[in-house]
């Protein structure tokens, strides 16, 4: 509920929530279905504009509820196509969203967190901060934007969002009830009916909700490894020093063998200059990850000011990629986009007044209580 307002901002209601929401204002349960196809199918956040709801209902909504995208600060268009919106959310802070459009497809990255409490060395949200979580409202309303701004609607074949990655700014599993919330919207057929295949959520590797992932959705994942022992790790990663990497994939294992497909984990792996991208290093990455049904995507750093960081060259770069593939590993070389509007993977920034950078501090706040249940999301 908006605190100023006294209003319910539905963009963020689930369809269960929805239901329960017409029903505390005395109405049918069927009018979430109507109302959810005018917010997520067809942009609409006008309930003079639905025009299937009586004019009574229509008034009833406008006193008890509204629908509220967060605001768009600007939207950026690279010369390969790639956008980027900059949003501003309830805390003041900025968040970024990006869209890639490739042969076939479009992906949407979007954030979670208004920065990043992890501090992960080479990505420039986590030398911001942390803020603020984003409501489920704005964790959806990222790609209702997003939708609105290519227009998309049911009847259009070609949808311009076929796939959602979960990989924007900040640690998704650190913000857990939104944004499971937000991708049930993404997958809902009264939603944005993206296949569960094609949502994605990336994690550093918060094993506890690792867990609870799998108790509520069966969404793909993908795990930020960056570093194949734990000593490496534990410099660029430092929640590695919580929960190392045997214990990560354990719990990465367990979840994707829940799915009861034949699904796999995705390793995201960020190559830096002499730092991870030696022929040690693939060696020890073939060993670890030996019996773990996985494809790889190696991405070469992206380069922002004071990161301290390089991109390898493209033969280290090939040169690593060959060593994964002949141990049998599917393996790709992520190709860099929206550079020239910092909207590349690792480049993401925002505008974020900075709450906290000790990870250890915001993850304690976000512990499993004793009886195993997600603690409470912040909103």
């Amino acid at each position: 509920m908006n605190a100023s307002t006294g209003k319910v901002n539905l963009l963020g209601l689930t369809q269960p929530q929805m239901e329960s929401f017409f029903e505390q204002i005395g109405e049918k349960r069927f009018r979430a279905g109507q109302v959810m196809k005018w917010i997520h199918h067809f942009g609409i956040d006008d309930f003079d504009a639905m025009s299937n709801i009586g004019k009574a209902l229509r008034e009833k909504l406008k006193a008890n509820a509204e629908v509220r995208g967060p605001e768009v600060v600007s939207e950026d268009i690279s010369a390969d196509g790639t956008r980027k919106w900059v949003v501003r959310v309830a805390s003041g802070s900025c968040v970024e969203t990006v869209y890639i459009p490739q042969a076939g497809r479009g992906t949407l990255c979007v954030s979670s967190q208004a920065g990043c409490a992890l501090d992960c060395s080479f990505c420039s949200t986590g030398k911001q901060g942390f803020n603020s979580n984003l409501t489920a409202a704005e964790v959806i309303g990222q790609v209702w934007i997003a939708n609105r701004s290519f227009g998309t609607v049911p009847a259009k074949i070609d949808r311009a969002i076929t796939n959602v990655v979960m990989m924007g700014m900040g640690e998704p599993l650190l913000n857990f009830d939104n944004v499971v919330s937000a991708m049930h919207i993404m997958m809902d057929d009264l939603g944005y009916g993206i296949s569960k295949r094609k949502v994605t959520l990336s994690t550093s590797g918060v094993v506890p909700m690792i867990e609870e992932l799998g108790k509520v959705i069966d969404v793909s994942l993908a795990l930020s490894l960056h570093a194949p022992n734990d000593a490496l790790r534990n410099e660029l990663v430092p929640i590695n020093r919580k929960y190392p990497l045997a214990m990560l994939l354990e719990a990465c294992q367990r979840y994707i063998s829940g799915l009861g497909e034949k699904r796999v984990l995705t390793i995201e792996y960020t190559l830096l200059k002499g730092v991870n991208d030696q022929p040690e290093h693939a060696e020890q990455m073939i060993e670890l990850l030996a019996k773990i049904p996985c494809k790889i995507n190696l991405i070469p750093f992206n380069p922002f000011p004071h990161s301290g960081y390089e991109r390898p060259s493209n033969n280290a770069i090939r040169r690593f990629q060959d060593m994964l593939h002949k141990a049998g590993h599917n393996v790709t070389v992520r190709t860099t986009r929206g550079d020239d509007i910092d909207a590349a993977c690792g480049q993401l920034v925002g505008q974020v007044a900075d709450r906290t950078r000790r990870s250890e501090r915001y993850i304690a706040v976000r512990q499993l209580p004793a009886d195993g249940a997600p603690a409470a999301s912040q909103s």
